[in-house]
């Protein structure tokens, strides 16, 4: 890659093209390839995805390696199907893409601004303005189990600058795991859903992110912070 963060033609990448040309053979002459859907593959996307995050915590080194590829797949999988509708885009427009967003969103490193002090929440502020976000809980996937999505909010929350009263005291990785295991026995114990109360109590937090926000566009305080640093 050069510093332009643009390819460079002299490192090729054989075993890529060679995953490309399997994938297209396979899609042609296998029945079961063929058939496939971007919807029929959400599953072994997931599935794959799981596994990957399974081999990292084990630091069993070749199985991750196998394990992303069987991720990597699933992307080149997808892409294919892609190529084949009008209009249509193939693995070359999917890696421009994301090349061409993280260059954009590291001008500290392709370009001449500083590193911002605080980078996640820049992450977060540059792809708000990208994407005309105007809240904090624009493009959280619904799909996210209800801790997964209270953690993003309340990140967005705080990147964004939310007016929320939340905890700010930190926890130990053992420490909490412990606290989270102890209060989903105790809800076993009492026939609660952990899930479901956590879904209640998440859509209240979805409920006061917005009256937040509501009453900041109310006083003109609604844009995100500078994001010119990065």
């Amino acid at each position: 890659m050069s510093p332009e963060g643009q390819p460079d033609p002299r490192t090729p990448l054989p075993q890529v093209e060679r995953l490309v040309a399997v994938m297209s053979r396979l899609r042609r002459e296998c029945p079961w390839d063929a058939e496939q859907t971007h919807l029929s593959l959400v599953t072994y996307l997931v599935e794959e995805a799981c596994e990957t995050v399974e081999a990292i915590e084990s630091g069993d080194r070749q199985h991750l390696r196998e394990e992303l590829g069987d991720l990597l797949l699933q992307v080149v999988f997808h892409a294919e199907i892609a190529s084949e509708q009008d209009p249509g885009f193939g693995l070359e427009e999917v890696a421009a893409g994301i090349a061409d967003k993280l260059v954009a969103r590291h001008r500290y490193v392709f370009g001449a601004d500083e590193v911002p002090a605080d980078l996640h929440a820049s992450w977060e502020q540059r792809k708000a303005v990208e994407k005309g976000r105007t809240s904090a809980l624009q493009g959280i996937p619904e799909q996210l189990s209800a801790l997964a999505r209270a953690q993003k909010i309340i990140g967005r929350a705080r990147s964004r600058r939310v007016a929320l009263v939340l905890p700010e005291e930190p926890v130990q990785p053992d420490e909490l795991g412990a606290e989270l295991l102890s209060l989903v026995a105790r809800a076993q114990a009492g026939g609660v859903d952990a899930e479901q109360a956590l879904r209640h109590a998440v859509r209240a937090l979805e409920a006061d992110v917005r009256t937040a926000e509501a009453d900041a566009r109310a006083v003109g305080d609604d844009a995100p912070s500078d994001v010119s640093a990065g």
